[in-house]
């Protein structure tokens, strides 16, 4: 959500500014800008839109600039147009900031600002900065002095930078609730929201921990805590290629990255079949319930993470939303293990949900694809998913390797718990292992890639959908619902099948397309049923099964095969046509698909 992007060095930094916030568009924005010190001078271009609008203005400038900060706007205060874009400046024009986040005190900051004569022009939150920095300038402070009393005055949260004509050697910029990092190169530096803006120059990175500051020279960069003390930090290298960020021949990044699953799950199960240290086994011992809390896709992981932990550890397990967890005054203790699960591991609803366990003395357990991340410094322990990164805004190799992170953790639990033998452990592990290459044959298979993409022609004019499913598989459905909400603006529905009768067989007509989710499992001739049910009332189904189901391929109107696996484990092969399907009708349809309207990869705002 929203993104910064700096450089300061020897380059044409307005180029490599630009550069870094196409790296970010995944996040989510709707306007551009970029900010730069040229021969002394402080210079603003910002435009409504996408970054190629910002591009053809800036192509008409012609300094070659050597420090320069841009963004990428997901409005929140102030319609996106071009005034309210970012970078914003202060009354003399000499200070421009660039911000993530929500100041939640701006009304009153500005209306003290505006009497005593400060002019605005924006109806931003993060114009404040600016001014509130100006005054301390005025005041005789340095630039790094009047960005720390500029943020001492805020409540909420932000990222930001600063860059003034008065000091044109650097960048200064801080963080409290919203990612921010800082890449090290030769003779020049970077900052960004995300590591990917900078990854072709440098996989050397600091990451900046709430309430610090950094100076970023092009020499040099100093961390400050917000008192002004100097912080001594490491420096971690990133294990990503600029590679794995690009699209590699596919259309999309979304259609990429379902195919790069097979990889990300076995890189992320590899070596990984003892997930704890001994010194950790502490932690999978001193609690009797875990609460899981995740996000959105990360959310329904959660779901199905409940059924591995409780099937295989015999642990109760309660998933909540993240963003409704801290208001229902969850019941937690030392005897509470808490999960965190959250791609970015900046997930604002995520990481208070942690912060709020921690003051309650529980352990925390992070499930993240990005080392360094806010949540992964904050939790006791975190498992890593490696999925490499992901651009598109839709969550698939993400989800896929969370689950695979999840089974791990629930075996590991049952191995030190002796809730499993050795030989159901060795079982469940094999099975586990065997799930790259199954679920590589099918995306290899091109009978069942046609057969998907001609049903998705079938249906990508539909209005409405439902997504059933039951016992493991329940949680998919929602994730089927999700992906289709997300990318083709298609209401859908995910439901538990045996709820259907309960509300939304109403909808049920020869119009409706419901997605049935049906492996041969311990439910299959309940979902049997739930399928004559739907075509009683003229339904059309599309039924995602095995090669050996031939009551589901009498009813069904479409069935995707897919390969056999151990009960638990479908979920894995079951989400990955339905991923297919989303791809494929919001593709039909002419959209967007790595970048849907109004969403953000990463969330970082309540």
């Amino acid at each position: 959500m929203c993104g910064i992007v700096g450089y300061i060095g020897k380059d044409n930094a307005k180029n490599i500014v630009i550069n870094g916030l196409k790296r970010l568009e995944y996040r989510g924005y709707d306007s551009a800008g970029v900010a730069f010190i040229d021969s002394g001078e402080l210079k603003i271009f910002k435009k409504s839109g996408k970054i190629r609008n910002l591009e053809f203005k800036l192509n008409k400038d012609l300094s070659l600039p050597h420090v320069a900060i841009g963004h990428t706007r997901w409005a929140t205060h102030g319609e996106p147009n071009d005034i309210n874009a970012h970078p914003h400046t202060d009354c003399s024009g000499k200070i421009a900031v660039v911000h993530n986040g929500i100041i939640e005190n701006f009304t009153e900051l500005k209306k003290s600002l505006e009497n005593r004569g400060h002019k605005f022009k924006s109806q931003t939150d993060t114009e404040v900065i600016a001014h509130l920095v100006e005054e301390e300038i005025q005041k005789g402070k340095n630039l790094q002095e009047a960005v720390l009393s500029a943020v001492a005055k805020l409540k909420g949260s932000y990222a930001a930078a600063v860059i003034y004509e008065g000091e044109p050697d650097k960048i200064v910029c801080v963080r409290k609730d919203s990612p921010l990092v800082i890449g090290i190169g030769e003779g020049e530096n970077f900052i960004a929201s995300d590591v990917p803006a900078f990854l072709s120059y440098t996989n050397k990175v600091i990451f900046l921990n709430d309430n610090e500051c950094a100076v970023v020279t092009a020499d040099n960069v100093q961390i400050f805590d917000l008192n002004g003390h100097k912080v001594e930090k490491e420096i971690k290298k990133i294990p990503w290629s600029i590679a794995q960020a690009e699209k590699g021949g596919y259309k999309h990044f979304m259609l990429k990255e379902i195919y790069e699953q097979p990889k990300a799950i076995a890189d992320t199960i590899s070596g990984k079949l003892s997930i704890f240290e001994k010194k950790n086994e502490k932690i999978l011992t001193n609690f009797d319930k875990i609460q899981i809390v995740a996000c959105g896709t990360s959310f329904h992981a959660g779901l199905i993470g409940k059924f591995f932990i409780e099937s295989i550890s015999r642990i109760p397990v309660s998933v909540d939303y993240a963003s409704e967890y801290r208001y229902r005054n969850p019941i937690i203790d030392k005897k509470t293990l808490i999960i965190a699960i959250s791609q970015s591991g900046e997930t604002a609803d995520t990481l208070a949900a942690v912060r709020l366990a921690r003051k309650k003395s529980a352990k925390v357990v992070a499930i993240c694809n990005v080392i360094g991340s806010t949540i992964t410094r904050e939790a006791d322990y975190t498992i890593y998913t490696h999925a490499g990164p992901e651009i598109s805004v839709a969550s698939t190799k993400a989800f896929t390797t969370q689950l695979a992170a999840l089974f791990l953790f629930a075996v590991e639990v049952a191995k030190v718990r002796k809730t499993i033998d050795e030989e159901t452990e060795n079982k469940l592990l094999n099975e586990l292992s065997e799930i790259p290459k199954k679920l590589k044959t099918f995306l290899d298979s091109e009978n069942e890639k046609k057969l998907i993409r001609n049903i998705a022609l079938e249906f990508y004019n539909s209005q409405d959908a439902l997504y059933l499913g039951r016992f493991v598989n329940y949680p998919i459905a929602l994730e089927g619902a999700l992906k289709l909400k997300e990318i083709s603006y298609i209401h859908a529905e995910g439901y538990p099948a045996g709820e259907m009768k309960h509300g939304p067989i109403a909808l049920i007509d020869e119009k409706m397309p419901v997605v049935v989710i049906a492996p041969k499992d311990r439910v299959y001739e309940k979902i049997v049923s739930n399928i004559e049910e739907v075509k009683a009332r003229k339904g059309k189904v599309i039924a995602v099964t095995n090669a050996n189901c031939p009551e589901i391929k009498k009813l069904a109107d479409f069935t995707i095969e897919i390969p056999t696996t151990e009960e638990l484990l479908y979920p894995f092969l079951t989400v990955v046509p339905l991923q297919l399907f989303a791809y494929h009708i919001a593709d039909f349809l002419g959209y967007d698909v790595d970048q849907p309207r109004n969403l953000a990869k990463s969330v970082t705002v309540e």
